[in-house]
């Protein structure tokens, strides 16, 4: 089985991006399974209905999010009927919506995504260590799951690592997101999960994480705020990973980058 996950979606031009290039992308890598990391969508900050709504036509079959789950203030509702709009399990228990869910690839595997935010340097939610455990055992893979990917939403490489090695073999996959810069590091842990500290973002690179530079020069110059970041508007380009699965276990065979478009080193898939 081949899974494809993108990371974090930065405004307008990650959008246009994203939607005009996945049905191709399905095809080419002839993916079974597509999550995106849509939590910046919607002018860099938080998603809507009808932005989900582009991305699943497009050929998504799960949307994660991160921090910025809640900032358009129509998910409160949205999320709630929308079983594949997925925020950080590990937000305290009555938040809107789930953290996880069960969903059936076009080759009839069952997935299990879970959305994770970590706690280094971001909000102070429930441990998602533990989370993840709860998860796990409500839905192990090799049983009720055939397959898990988790998107672990974190600033800190060290707990993403830590968050890696804690799954590795109970878990088909662990990828970060949140930073929005790509990572070097994409390998088959020893017990057989992929692993990646960050998948990057699908967005404008010549930026400050997708955002027009000239406000987050100034901040840490100045320390005043003096605007609203906005995101970049022009060619973006995509980043994430595509995931090989071996069905019978669960486990990962192969993992690689994924980068098409401006400003970033070009990387493909060779399997």
């Amino acid at each position: 089985m081949r899974l494809l996950f993108l990371g974090d979606v930065v405004g307008r031009s990650g959008r246009v991006a994203v939607v005009s290039q996945l049905p191709m992308l399905r095809d080419r890598y002839k993916l079974d399974f597509i999550i995106v990391n849509g939590e910046n969508a919607a002018g860099g900050f938080g998603i809507n209905e009808k932005i989900a709504n582009e991305f699943f036509d497009a050929g998504a079959d799960v949307i994660t999010t991160g921090n910025h789950a809640f900032d358009q203030r129509e998910t409160l509702s949205h999320i709630g009927r929308e079983d594949r709009l997925l925020r950080p399990a590990n937000y305290p228990e009555g938040t809107p919506g789930k953290g996880a869910g069960l969903f059936t690839a076009q080759n009839g595997t069952q997935v299990l995504v879970v959305n994770l935010m970590g706690r280094v340097f971001m909000q102070e939610l429930d441990c998602p260590f533990q989370r993840i455990s709860r998860e796990l055992e409500a839905c192990p893979m090799g049983a009720a799951a055939d397959i898990v990917f988790v998107d672990m939403h974190a600033e800190a490489s060290s707990e993403k690592q830590a968050m890696g090695y804690f799954l590795d073999g109970k878990v088909s996959a662990v990828v970060g997101t949140h930073t929005h810069v790509p990572t070097a590091d994409d390998r088959i842990l020893p017990q057989g999960t992929a692993y990646m500290s960050d998948a990057g973002m699908c967005g404008v690179y010549d930026s400050i994480l997708g955002m027009e530079k000239d406000e987050p020069v100034n901040r840490f110059v100045t320390r005043v705020n003096g605007g609203r970041f906005a995101p970049v508007t022009g060619e973006a380009a995509i980043s994430g990973v595509v995931i090989h699965i071996d069905q019978a276990t669960g486990l990962a065979k192969n993992i690689c980058p994924l980068r098409l478009g401006p400003d970033i080193r070009q990387m493909e898939p060779d399997f």
